[in-house]
């Protein structure tokens, strides 16, 4: 703890935030690196180029829908979606931050998209006999997921960064989650079907690590703007509602026992917690009642989290999380882990049938010897692996972020767009014109006209 207070201290000084010149720079360099490695590494593959027609025809393939391009597209464009509408939206709840909760995700989104497809071939689409990565459909898909655990990332430090940071955190986050994953997923063998583990235990731990390394002890001058505005937490609504389209009973449960109105933040985050919970579980064997009560737990641990245990990080842990993904992805994905371990290793034959066993946990090849009890001992591993990687490179990433050259904005300008956008003159300072187009309207003045007279 000595060291890093003592490191912080050094790079306390005082914040430029001019970006004009670092921020095209660090992009150019960036697109430039990306076209120079597609042009060597990525092709497409044989299901997304010309010649599927021929090859279709040598394999006496009938139908385009064993093509994974004309099956998968469809789960392509709503994934797509969730990462550039829902993410992007979740993050407009800050009153005047929505330019950069929208277009610093977009940012992220765009370039860490071409890093991850690179990155994840390099571990999972090489083709050895020419040095190429294949890419299709299922690439694009699974970019995306790499993508969303540096956005998760992101709502941890949403408005205490310059979008030069966020590039260099993505960066580094990506590398560490390809890595991360083939760790997980094929040397550990552990099975994570909705990315509890991979996706939002990682993510959330990197990006609050980076929180810690980079936590500011007077962000109290810019506490005018952490709060939210009625429509601002509309459209966090909407990006909610897009990334889960789940009912809220679960959550309801809890509203009768508060005697105080309900922030729209539990509600938006704890109808979300459920989902991230059950992915690792996703492909097992969980009853319905089990994911009704993965969900209602969730559903509780999120809220709490908001009510105590963010103000507990923040205090003894110096953690500030600005969109509270501790709550949302980080202590579900760890519900989801567990469930998942548990569930493994309590998996027999009799409920999943000695070929729905094999088919499910992929007890083939190296690991056809596999138990189920051994393989909720790797299920373990897996998340451990999962939160070593996003707090020890949220540490080493968070020290190089401290530095003073990124253009970060000062304590009492976070959570503000004129900081790095060109903001529109609030409609408050436009003087209102007196004009009766509504019925209320009409009928005051009618009111009026007849006291006159």
């Amino acid at each position: 703890m000595g060291s890093v207070q003592s490191f912080r201290k050094l790079c306390d000084r005082p914040k430029n935030t001019n970006v004009r010149i670092s921020l095209p720079a660090v992009c150019t360099v960036w697109q430039i690196a990306m076209i120079i490695l597609f042009g060597i590494f990525i092709r497409y593959s044989i299901e997304a180029d010309p010649h599927w027609i021929d090859y279709r025809k040598a394999n006496n393939i009938s139908s385009d829908i064993e093509n994974d391009f004309y099956y998968r597209y469809p789960s392509f464009q709503d994934v797509h979606v969730m990462i550039y509408v829902g993410f992007g939206f979740l993050m407009t709840f800050l009153k005047r931050y929505s330019f950069g909760g929208v277009g610093f995700n977009f940012l992220i989104s765009a370039f860490g998209f071409q890093w991850a497809l690179l990155m994840q071939g390099w571990f999972h689409s090489l083709d050895y006999t020419d040095g190429k990565i294949k890419i299709g459909i299922e690439n694009l898909i699974n970019a995306d997921f790499c993508v969303a655990s540096c956005l998760i990332a992101y709502g941890a430090v949403l408005g205490k960064v310059s979008p030069v940071q966020l590039m260099v955190m993505t960066l580094f986050g990506i590398t560490l989650y390809a890595v991360e994953e083939y760790i997980i997923l094929n040397l550990i063998h552990a099975k994570d079907a909705g990315g509890s583990m991979v996706i939002h235990a990682f993510g959330a731990y990197y990006g609050l690590s980076i929180s810690y390394m980079l936590y500011r002890p007077n962000l109290d001058q810019s506490s005018r703007l952490q709060g939210s505005l009625y429509h601002s937490d509309v459209f966090t609504m909407i990006g909610g509602l897009d990334l889960k389209k789940r009912c809220t009973q679960r959550y309801l449960l809890l509203i009768k026992y508060r005697s105080v109105p309900v922030p729209q933040v539990h509600i938006q985050n704890a109808t979300l917690a459920g989902g991230v919970a059950v992915g690792t579980a996703a492909e097992f064997m969980l009853m319905p009642y089990g994911s009704l009560i993965v969900g209602f737990c969730c559903g509780v641990i999120s809220t709490l989290g908001y009510v105590y245990v963010t103000p507990f990080l923040e205090k003894h842990l110096k953690i500030h999380d600005t969109c509270g993904v501790h709550n949302l992805h980080g202590m579900p994905a760890i519900v989801g882990g567990i469930v998942g371990a548990v569930t493994a290793a309590c998996a027999t034959e009799s409920a999943y049938g000695t070929e729905g066993l094999i088919s499910t946990f992929d007890f083939t090849g190296d690991f056809k010897n596999m138990t189920p009890a051994k393989q909720g001992g790797h299920q373990a591993a897996g998340l451990c692996v999962a939160l070593c990687f996003g707090i020890g490179g949220g540490i080493l990433v968070g020290a190089i972020l401290r530095l003073p050259i990124w253009g970060d904005p000062a304590d009492d300008n976070c959570f503000n767009d004129e900081v790095y956008w060109e903001v529109p003159e609030d409609e408050e300072s436009i003087p209102p014109m007196i004009q009766y187009n509504n019925h209320m309207q009409r009928k005051d003045f009618a009111v009026e006209s007849n006291h006159s007279f």
